[in-house]
């Protein structure tokens, strides 16, 4: 007889004067948002995944799977008003504090969706010029989110020269850095997060030569650029210490 699948962690809301958090059971923090500054990027991990756009800078269309608190998607409707939002989350209690998060409604820019995540970006060929990837809670990222399929469809559902960013949260990162270099032809770079358990990875489907961070940021408003920099200038410095591999 096979075990019971173990109940996910519960999500919660933790409020204090000045900031809100997305908790789990365990006490895991997955997102905190500033009650005086929604849009900020709070959590250093987040800020270094949308070091993205260093990669991708004017992405017409980017795909989120796992909302959380909204923190990436928010920061991405406010500053990029070209761009169309897609997003999937798994888990009804955590849609059900949208608006508790500041969450904007679906509008002609942005479509969220109660769903399956690897379900979801199974049906998204060529869709996205960056795709990023946060979906975890107390116990990791769901197994389903980490398999060599789900990381094929990811590959799948970029575009030519599109950028997939992800969160790896309390995974064996050798095995899952091995899977993601296959699939991308060695065009990965691993961007740790000091003191925290999130890792964050990059990985893209054609060879290029990123311009400068200031570059990158042109076009977009002087608070986005202030929190996307610091990151930025990390993962420049990261790819150029391995520079021959991916140009």
């Amino acid at each position: 007889m096979s075990e019971a699948p173990q109940a996910p962690a519960r999500a919660g809301l933790l409020r204090t004067w000045r900031k809100l958090e997305l908790t789990f059971t365990d006490d895991t923090v997955q997102t905190r948002m500033s009650r005086w500054a929604p849009y900020r990027l709070v959590l250093p991990y987040t800020r270094s995944m949308l070091a993205a756009f260093w990669l991708q800078p004017r992405p017409e269309c980017i795909g989120l799977i796992g909302v959380g608190g909204g923190a990436q998607l928010k920061f991405c409707h406010r500053y990029l008003r070209s761009t169309r939002l897609e997003a999937v989350e798994a888990d009804p209690q955590v849609l059900a504090l949208r608006d508790a998060f500041a969450i904007p409604r679906d509008d002609a820019r942005l479509e969220i969706t109660l769903g399956d995540g690897a379900d979801w970006i199974g049906s998204r060929a060529g869709r996205y010029d960056l795709l990023l990837l946060d979906a975890y809670d107390a116990d990791g990222i769901p197994p389903a989110l980490c398999t060599p399929q789900f990381y094929a469809d990811c590959r799948a559902a970029l575009r030519e020269g599109g950028v997939l960013a992800l969160n790896l949260y309390q995974v064996p990162m050798a095995e899952h850095l091995a899977q993601l270099r296959e699939l991308f032809d060695g065009l990965v770079l691993l961007l740790p997060e000091p003191d925290l358990r999130n890792q964050v990875v990059f990985a893209w489907n054609s060879r290029r030569t990123p311009g400068t961070p200031d570059a990158a940021l042109a076009g977009l408003a002087w608070s986005a650029r202030r929190q996307l920099r610091p990151s930025m200038l990390r993962l420049q410095a990261a790819w150029q210490e391995r520079a021959w591999r991916f140009s």
